[in-house]
């Protein structure tokens, strides 16, 4: 494949990748609704779910070659690029607020998960014992998340429904669950397809740069991955569904730290670099904690000022990748 064919590819990927996630935003949205549960909720878990489908197969197709660098490398570039990158470019264009409750329950635990992954990897090596305690935790936060949803709506006198009377907000009527169901199934294939056409191209494009597995894992594997995730968040930053947004962006990462990481050791053990339990591990903890405190910073809500902050930190990040290439 030429240069020209490849910038199709990553053009065409990046419009499949926009419309599909206009689709899923609109559908999680009726979906929240319909069910009377919060539209925070359905982001931590169907839409975090759909746009971390291609971190685990890509950490899964590392593991299975013996590439553990790769594997844990795009958990790590991958739950970075959702915070600084992501997060970072969502907010830029219109300032988030996230809720109480998502600075004291979900963030804290976005955090605890990653800070998880020391003691599994801290020996340079994961299990397949180990893969399945990550998954078993995964499992209990899932169901908690479930029942804590359940409960707020079975407590809850109404549903609100502020999103169906706003005529802007999508440009799609969705009047009932079936359709709803539809629209995400169809958003969640896009963002696959558009994630797979972009990367491709964008491979094809930086063929001649010479980097490490660790690093390769870490840049174009771990955001070409995240791109769902991007997508994801800027349609719904653009439409003002905060909830969406920011529940995608903690569910991700979520979902990276005990989902894909979990997976990829069960499906077959392997080894990490050193670098990968030293710097490069506190580094993706560091982006973490700072994420929420400059939500703190900004008393619940993201401005642009941290948004530019979190794009100077990723760029950073990109350097310093670069430079140990």
């Amino acid at each position: 494949m030429n240069t020209f064919w490849a910038i199709i590819l990553l053009a065409g990927g990046l419009l499949v990748l926009w419309k599909s996630a206009d689709l899923l935003v609109a559908g999680a949205v009726r979906l929240a609704e319909r069910f009377g549960v919060s539209r925070l909720v359905v982001g931590l878990t169907v839409v975090a779910m759909g746009t971390s489908a291609p971190e685990v197969a890509a950490s899964i197709a590392a593991a299975i070659r013996g590439e553990g660098d790769i594997a844990i490398g795009n958990v790590y570039g991958s739950n970075i690029a959702n915070l600084a990158l992501v997060g970072g470019l969502a907010c830029l264009i219109r300032p988030l607020t996230v809720r109480m409750q998502t600075l004291r329950r979900e963030i804290p635990v976005m955090l605890f998960v990653a800070l998880l992954l020391w003691p599994v990897l801290h020996n340079l090596d994961l299990s397949r014992a180990e893969g399945c305690i990550l998954l078993s935790i995964f499992a209990v936060l899932i169901l908690l998340t479930v029942y804590i949803a359940r409960k707020d709506a079975a407590n809850s006198s109404r549903v609100v429904r502020d999103a169906s009377r706003d005529v802007h907000d999508t440009q799609y009527a969705i009047p009932n669950t079936r359709k709803s169901v539809v629209f995400i199934g169809i958003g969640l294939v896009g963002l696959a397809v558009g994630a797979d056409l972009t990367v491709r191209g964008a491979k094809v494009i930086g063929a001649q740069i010479g980097l490490s597995n660790a690093v390769v894992g870490q840049t174009m594997v771990a955001v070409g991955t995240s791109l769902p995730e991007l997508a994801t968040c800027v349609v719904a930053a653009i439409k003002g569904h905060h909830d969406i947004s920011i529940g995608n962006l903690v569910g991700s990462n979520i979902f990276n730290s005990l989902l894909v990481t979990g997976v990829a050791g069960v499906v077959r053990p392997f080894g990490v670099g050193a670098r990968l339990v030293g710097a490069d591990y506190w580094i993706m903890i560091g982006v973490s904690a700072a994420f929420g405190l400059i939500a703190v910073a900004g008393r619940r809500t993201i401005r642009r000022t941290g948004a530019t902050l979190l794009l100077c930190g990723y760029a950073g990040y990109m350097i310093y990748l670069l430079g140990y290439s």
